[in-house]
C-alpha cells in the first residue's frame, strides 16, 4: 500500500499504510544486511540505500536492547531469543553487575562505564520480550536491573545519575532529562508486563523528582537539564513523546503535576516547535519558544504522530492524517527512511541508524487502526 499527499484517507488507513512499509522493508533491513550473523548483534547503521552496514566501532548495548524490543513486538522469536542471548553475552558485566556500553567490533568490552540511558533500555526490553514470550530468564533480568538501577544510580532529590564508572565507584554523568524519561518508560513496561508494587512505587517517586527538577513552569516543557543549568532547552520531540507517557501512567504519577504540566507542554511544543509549512519538528527550542536547532530528526517527527493519536479532540483527529502524509514524504523511502533534514529540507544524516526502529514501532502502535469486517 502506498501513500499520496492529495489522499483522502483516513488515518487508519493511512497509518496501515506506514505499518506496511515497515513489514516489507524495515524489519528486513534489520534481519538482512543490518545483522552481524557472527556476533548476533545488529550493526549500529546501514547506509542509505540499505545494504551495506557503516564501518564499525563499535555495538551498544542499547541497540541491541532496542532491536530486542522491535523483534519481540514484531513477534518474530527467532530472532528476538537471538538478541536476547547476545544481549546477555556481550554486554552483562560478569564482574562488577549492570551492563557495559558497548564492545568493540569484535565483541570485546569496550567502553564499560555504567549508563542509565542503557539500563533503563535492557528494563524496557526485557519486559516487551517477556511479555511476549514469557521467557522467565528475561523477567529475572529485568527485575535485577531495575534493583541495581535504584540502588546504585541514586542521586539527591529521588533523582538518579546519568552514568558511573565500571564499579560504580564515581559519578561520570549527573541528571539529564532523557535517561529518565526512557527509565519512566521502563518501568511502565516492567509494570505492564510484570505487576509489581516495587514499579508503581518507583514510578511516582520518579515522577516527583522530576516535576520538582525539570518542569519548566511557564510553559509546562520538560527540560533537558535541571532548571537553572547553563544553556539549557526545550525539545518539542521529548514534549510529545512525555505526554504520551503521562498519559499511559494515569495514576501512577498523580500529585507531581506532570498530567496539567504535559497538557501545555505539547500546546508550547506545537506552537512553537512545528515548521507549519511542512510539519517538520524542531530540535530545539529556548524557553521563550525560539529555535535554538532546526534540525528535524525523525524520532521527532515519530513522537508527535504518537502524541496526536494520544490525545484526542476534533483538532488532533482532524490534523493527524495530514501529519502522517508529510511524515511518509519526508522521512520514508523505498529503501528505508531518512534520518535527519535540515531546516531547508536538505537531507543532512542520510543512513539509518539500528536504533531507530524502535521509534517507528512505538508511534505505529498508537496510531488508530482499522475496524475489522
Amino acid at each position: 500500500m502506498s501513500l499520496s499527499s492529495s489522499s483522502p484517507a483516513s488515518a487508519p488507513v493511512l497509518a496501515e499504510a506506514l505499518r506496511d512499509h515497515f513489514q516489507r522493508v524495515i524489519l528486513p533491513l534489520w534481519r538482512g544486511p543490518g545483522f552481524n550473523t557472527a556476533l548476533h548483534l545488529p550493526y549500529e547503521a546501514l547506509s542509505a540505500d540499505g545494504t551495506t552496514p557503516l564501518p564499525v566501532v563499535r555495538y551498544r548495548a542499547m541497540a541491541c536492547a532496542r532491536q530486542l524490543f522491535v523483534f519481540s513486538e514484531a513477534n518474530d522469536a527467532a530472532h528476538a531469543h537471538t538478541l536476547f542471548a547476545a544481549l546477555q553475552r556481550h554486554f552483562a558485566d560478569p564482574l562488577q553487575g549492570g551492563w557495559f556500553y558497548s564492545v568493540d567490533a569484535h565483541g570485546a568490552p569496550l567502553d564499560t562505564h555504567k549508563d542509565l540511558y542503557t539500563h533503563a533500555f535492557v528494563i524496557f526490553a526485557c519486559a516487551h520480550y517477556f511479555a511476549r514470550f514469557r521467557n522467565q530468564e528475561a523477567r529475572d533480568v529485568l527485575h535485577h536491573t531495575s534493583a541495581l538501577v535504584e540502588t546504585r544510580f541514586a542521586a539527591p532529590d529521588g533523582l538518579l545519575y546519568a552514568a558511573l564508572d565500571r564499579p560504580f565507584a564515581a559519578v561520570t554523568g549527573t541528571p539529564i532529562q532523557n535517561p529518565l524519561m526512557h527509565l519512566t518508560e521502563a518501568w511502565l513496561a516492567a509494570r505492564n508486563a510484570a505487576p509489581d508494587a516495587a514499579f508503581d512505587q518507583a514510578l511516582s517517586r520518579l515522577g516527583q523528582a522530576i516535576a520538582r527538577a525539570f518542569v519548566h513552569a511557564p510553559s509546562g516543557c520538560i527540560a533537558e537539564l535541571p532548571l537553572g543549568s547553563a544553556d539549557n532547552r526545550l525539545e518539542p520531540g521529548h514534549q510529545f513523546e512525555w505526554f504520551w507517557l503521562v498519559h499511559e501512567a494515569r495514576g501512577l504519577l498523580a500529585g507531581s503535576g506532570l498530567d496539567e504540566a504535559l497538557e501545555r507542554a505539547f500546546d508550547f511544543a506545537q506552537r512553537h516547535g512545528i515548521e507549519h509549512a511542512t510539519g517538520g519538528i524542531y530540535a530545539a527550542l529556548d524557553e521563550t519558544g525560539q529555535v535554538l536547532d532546526g534540525t528535524q530528526r525523525i524520532w521527532a517527527q515519530t513522537e508527535y504522530l504518537r502524541a496526536l493519536a494520544t490525545r484526542g479532540g476534533e483538532a488532533a483527529h482532524n490534523m493527524l492524517p495530514q501529519q502522517i502524509r508529510r511524515f511518509q514524504a519526508r522521512f520514508l523511502h523505498a529503501n528505508g527512511w531518512v534520518e535527519c533534514r535540515a531546516a531547508d529540507g536538505m537531507i543532512t544524516r542520510a543512513e539509518m541508524p539500528s536504533t531507530t526502529a524502535y521509534h517507528l514501532t512505538t508511534a505505529y502502535a498508537a496510531l488508530p487502526r482499522q475496524a475489522l469486517r
